[in-house]
């Protein structure tokens, strides 16, 4: 289940194991488009860490693997996505009703994270992750999955092209993934991800979730629906298993 610390303004499971540290942060803890006030973030609440990598998101289904020691501050381009198995290795994305994805397995030690908005999930970016989790050993009934704050269906409204894109690719989810509001297509991207995630082969307790929507709660998130071009921020999200 997922909870609100309001001491550190972050949202976080209580599914995970001891020593996999996950963070959801709300606005309040900074904009996450700026990654001084994320580190500012990590300072003032004693995460200490050896690296602390970003992503230059595009959308895309690509996976950063790290395997190696870093610089202390890593910034990958063109990458939505990121696991790795070293200790005190910050694995960071930033949102903005762009559902946030995080993969923990206590046995292998790897963590993971995804940026999963309509491209990226239509692509399948956590299927991709959890393959390249799967070749390096890890075992989907180890794994954990934490879904972050993200826009609903309430809110999503998509157009008739992008209605068609879907169907074509999750025919067989179609009268679970869309419904009709005022005439309106709406999409239930956080439904839509977890049936993938149980079609990789997760079982419902190995999946938690944030139920509500970043576009409605104006005082806890930024949404890219609501803002205006000149107010835009993002919320930054993170994990990484601590020695």
């Amino acid at each position: 289940m997922l909870y609100y610390n309001d001491l550190l303004q972050i949202f976080f499971s209580d599914t995970l194991a001891p020593g996999v540290v996950c963070g959801f942060a709300s606005k309040a803890a900074g904009n996450g488009t700026n990654i001084d006030q994320t580190l500012n973030f990590f300072n003032k609440q004693k995460i200490n860490f050896t690296h602390a990598v970003f992503l230059n998101q595009i959308h895309s289904a690509n996976v950063q693997v790290i395997h190696e020691p870093l610089e202390r501050i890593s910034v990958f381009s063109e990458t939505d996505g990121a696991i790795t198995n070293l200790l005190n290795t910050v694995l960071i994305v930033r949102t903005a009703d762009c559902l946030p994805i995080a993969y923990a397995d206590p046995e292998s030690g790897f963590v993971g994270i995804s940026h999963n908005g309509w491209r990226g999930t239509i692509k399948r970016i956590s299927l991709k992750i959890i393959d390249l989790l799967k070749n390096r050993g890890v075992q989907i009934k180890n794994l954990k999955v934490i879904i972050g704050p993200g826009i609903n269906q309430c809110c999503y409204e998509i157009s008739e092209d992008r209605y068609y894109a879907f169907l074509e690719e999750f025919n067989g989810y179609a009268k679970k993934i869309f419904y009709l509001y005022k005439r309106k297509i709406h999409l239930n991207l956080l439904k839509l991800n977890y049936l993938l995630l149980l079609e990789a082969g997760l079982i419902p307790s190995q999946i938690d979730y944030f139920p509500f929507c970043t576009a409605c709660d104006e005082e806890r998130f930024f949404s890219f629906r609501r803002q205006s071009p000149a107010s835009k921020g993002e919320m930054f999200n993170y994990i990484f298993r601590k020695s």
